[in-house]
């Protein structure tokens, strides 16, 4: 198939292109796919469950790393929880920071039945409270951003000094549904918006922003 030089080369994802997409995947284990279908129980809150072939990169990313010290800010269900510790190197941890009992008891359960529960640090507490008291040192291997997106610029500002040389800073739904490329945004929108020139503008880090879900950003530390 031939295309202009001007020709956008994204691959437009029917629903057809996006089942494929998954089969190319790593598939979901058990435990994964209830987590999934208990999930999705909960109804409207369901859409912060990341999709699977996002938490599939996870764990190659977290594996490629050789994460030893992993930070996740918004746990939720914990669906990408298990993937970040299913990358982690023998005697690895992720530290992950929510603020709701209720969702990280589905978290729990699953980490338990998953095998991976001894590499988790839950800490339910407001998330800069967390990343503030962690020591200053660079020895975190990779962050995972996926909370409060008005909180984003505060977290990146507090985790990207505490991150490694060569370590990487993910963030999710840096696309907002495209509310982000709007120069009237407003709300989330907007708060995604001013973090994606933040991140831009810091030269502590090189990053891209890549069309996978609701956009992820993949930046590494200098």
């Amino acid at each position: 198939m031939s295309r202009k030089p001007d020709e956008v080369k994204t691959v437009h994802l029917t629903p057809e292109v996006y089942a494929y997409l998954v089969e190319q995947a790593e598939p979901p284990s058990p435990v994964q796919e209830r987590l999934v279908a208990r999930t999705r129980a909960l109804g409207g809150p369901a859409e912060m469950q990341i999709p699977h072939e996002q938490a599939v990169l996870l764990t190659l990313l977290a594996k490629l790393t050789g994460a030893r010290r992993i930070v996740e800010v918004g746990t939720f269900t914990g669906y990408s929880t298990i993937a970040l510790a299913e990358g982690l190197v023998a005697g690895g941890r992720v530290i992950t920071c929510d603020i709701s009992d209720e969702w990280t008891s589905i978290a729990r359960e699953a980490w338990k039945e998953a095998g991976v529960a001894d590499r988790i640090d839950l800490r339910i507490a407001p998330a800069l409270e967390t990343l503030t008291a962690l020591p200053p040192e660079p020895v975190i291997d990779l962050v995972f951003l996926d909370a409060d997106k008005t909180g984003y610029q505060a977290y990146w500002d507090q985790l990207v000094p505490r991150v490694r040389p060569g370590g990487l800073l993910l963030a999710d739904n840096v696309l907002y549904g495209g509310e982000a490329v709007r120069a009237d945004a407003k709300g989330n929108g907007l708060a995604i918006r001013e973090f994606n020139a933040h991140v831009r503008a810091d030269d502590r880090v090189e990053s891209v922003l890549l069309p996978i879900a609701d956009g992820l950003t993949l930046a590494r530390k200098r």
